[in-house]
């Protein structure tokens, strides 16, 4: 069988189907490099999960101040894959096995990306009646957001928990389609599948929109970043997941610094077997291979032997992946 990365557009995606996967690795890049070919500015990273035999899913984002739906989209992006990759991986005779469950699905994130699974996990804890959902929604919320955004908040997240509902049964019809087998579904979100946060920056409106006063400005007037990066703490605190996470800092890393004090210091997740904090700075986890060497010209360290990459950044990463992986068959959320 053929064991070369080839991604190929699925949906609005981009996938590369390992012929033996033992599960499915959702990547989620930072902005701009996960708008314009992540699969060229993240080659090696990319190429080094797919060598430890798991297919590859890139997920796009587009540049919004509305975080909310662009997770929406993407946890919607996972329903529309799963049903292709079992119809791929049997027309191509590799073994679909994985794809059958979905606590086989993972997720690792760089940069903005990493905000996005964050609030993934947090939807993973909503209350399933409305009313509950309604009241967590509103004790994440209440101290920053008025009654209108709010409002927005819960009738958002309800739609997308009812079309949530209704794309599982079409994925299991389509499934069962395919190859007369059943999908087992623990959840509409991402509870049960672990994720590793590479540099994680959870962003406010301030990140994206310079001088301060204009951010401030569109934040007044309810047109700023929702939600905010206080919000998005309490929800990741409120919502007393993130067991199965692991954690990739920077020491050079200015931009990352606040949130990875936030997982380690405040949150004190994950444990320090699960983090760890490398040389390099925040755009580390890009670059590609020259032959024995890693180019990252958007880095500190923008040229460095294969060897030093690997004991500097690949070792760590492969170790996360382990251990993730045996604490995840362990049935730990």
């Amino acid at each position: 069988m053929n064991k070369n990365m080839k991604f190929q557009p699925v949906s609005h995606s981009w996938v590369a189907l390992h012929p033996q996967p033992k599960g499915v690795i959702q990547f989620i890049a930072g902005a701009f490099f996960g708008t314009f070919a992540p699969m060229f500015f993240y080659r090696y990273l990319l190429q080094f999960l797919f060598e430890q035999e798991y297919t590859i899913i890139i997920l796009p984002y587009n540049f919004t101040f509305n975080h909310y739906l662009e997770a929406g989209f993407l946890i919607r992006e996972q329903y529309e894959i799963l049903p292709e990759l079992v119809r791929m991986a049997r027309f191509k005779g590799y073994d679909y096995e994985a794809y059958l469950d979905d606590k086989n699905f993972s997720w690792i994130g760089h940069s903005l990306g990493c905000k996005y699974i964050s609030l993934l996990e947090g939807f993973s804890a909503l209350p399933n009646a409305s009313q509950d959902r309604e009241q967590f929604i509103r004790k994440v919320l209440s101290k920053t957001s008025n009654e209108s955004q709010i409002q927005s908040t819960i009738s958002d997240i309800n739609i997308l928990i009812e079309q949530l509902q209704q794309k599982i049964i079409e994925v299991r019809r389509l499934i069962h389609d395919y190859v007369d087998r059943d999908i087992k579904i623990n959840s509409i979100f991402i509870k049960g599948q672990f994720s590793i946060l590479l540099a994680p920056v959870i962003s406010d409106t301030s990140s994206a929109i310079r001088p301060q006063f204009l951010a401030d400005l569109l934040d007044t007037f309810g047109l700023g970043v929702k939600p905010t990066a206080q919000e998005t703490y309490r929800f990741i605190k409120e919502s007393n997941l993130f067991n199965l996470m692991g954690l990739i800092c920077f020491k050079s890393d200015n931009i990352a610094k606040s949130t990875c004090d936030f997982f380690m210091n405040t949150l004190e997740k994950p444990s320090t077997d699960f983090q760890e904090s490398l040389e390099g700075g925040h755009l580390r986890p890009l670059g590609i291979q020259l032959a024995n060497k890693i180019f990252n010209p958007f880095d500190t360290i923008m040229l460095e032997s294969l060897q030093k990459r690997n004991q500097g950044f690949k070792l760590y990463l492969m170790k996360l992946l382990k251990r993730l992986f045996v604490n995840h068959y362990e049935g730990i959320d």
